[in-house]
Parts: C-alpha cells; sequence; structure tokens
C-alpha cells in the first residue's frame, strides 16, 4: 500500500529524479511554458510552485536556496527577477496543466505546464497566398482525364 508516499518515482532513482524535476523548472522558467508527459507536469508543478515562494521573499538565503535545487544561476537570476515579482499578490497557484491528449508514439497523456500571469503572446495565422491550391478533393475535370493504359493483347491485335 502506498499511504502516506508522496513522491512520484517515475521510474527513476533520487538523483535522476531531483535533476529532472531540476531541469524542468528551469526549462519553465525561460521559456514560460513546456511540453511533457501529464505526470511529469504534476511532478514539476509543487517544486515550480516553491520555487516562486521563495523568489517572493527575495532573501538571500532564499536565493541560495533556488540555487541549491535548481543548478543554474540565469534560471535564478530570472526567477527572483522577472516572474516573482509578477505573483506578488498571488496566494499560491503560480502554474497551470493544460492537457493535450495522447502522444501519437507511445500514446502517454501529454500536457503543458505554463505561469498563470504569464505575458499573453498573440500570434497571428500569416494570411494565406493568393493562387495555392486549398488541401481536399480535386476538381471532376482532373480525374476524368487518365490516359488509358492498353493491354499487351490489345496491343498485338492492333498490329495485325
Amino acid at each position: 500500500m502506498r499511504h502516506q508516499n508522496k513522491t512520484v518515482k517515475l521510474g527513476r532513482t533520487a538523483e535522476h529524479r531531483k535533476a529532472l524535476l531540476a531541469n524542468q523548472v528551469c526549462s519553465l522558467i525561460e521559456h514560460q511554458s513546456i511540453k511533457t508527459t501529464l505526470a511529469k507536469a504534476k511532478a514539476v508543478r509543487p517544486l515550480a510552485e516553491k520555487m516562486v515562494t521563495l523568489g517572493k521573499n527575495g532573501s538571500l538565503h532564499a536565493r541560495r536556496t533556488a540555487l541549491a535545487v535548481l543548478r543554474q544561476k540565469s534560471a535564478v537570476k530570472k526567477l527572483f527577477d522577472d516572474i516573482a515579482p509578477r505573483s506578488v499578490s498571488r496566494n499560491g497557484g503560480y502554474t497551470r496543466i493544460v492537457k493535450l491528449g495522447a502522444r501519437k508514439s507511445d500514446s502517454a497523456p501529454v500536457a503543458f505546464i505554463e505561469w498563470v500571469d504569464a505575458p499573453q503572446v498573440v500570434d497571428e495565422p500569416a494570411p494565406e497566398e493568393k493562387g495555392k491550391k486549398a488541401k481536399g478533393k480535386k476538381p471532376a475535370a482532373d480525374t476524368d482525364a487518365k490516359p488509358e493504359k492498353k493491354s499487351k493483347k490489345s496491343e498485338k491485335t492492333e498490329e495485325k
């Protein structure tokens, strides 16, 4: 029975799991959102939220504690200077997990994990160029104009 066993092991040793989660949080800090499996996203969320809480504290001890966990100075700097100040008015719930469905190769459930207070980037769809054909069925005129293949027997009868 798994009573009071809260650690999600992810099929890894403790050192490998700590390194994986630290790298995932650093990627989340750097890119603002990451795409990963649902199990990893659920394992990353508590660690990411603890790091933001340390960032909101802002003390030297909090910075050193975050550096001990994340192991990347640039990620800690961005966390304390950019991400934590955005979340000052929020008491927890700094991340969101958006489920994307199953991955095609191995059917693993995939999800986005992102910051709730992340600046919204609007991606405008590129305008379609004129003259390009739309994907789909071809017009009926193209399907009727197929060249007929002659069989060997019909070729021999024509020669005689």
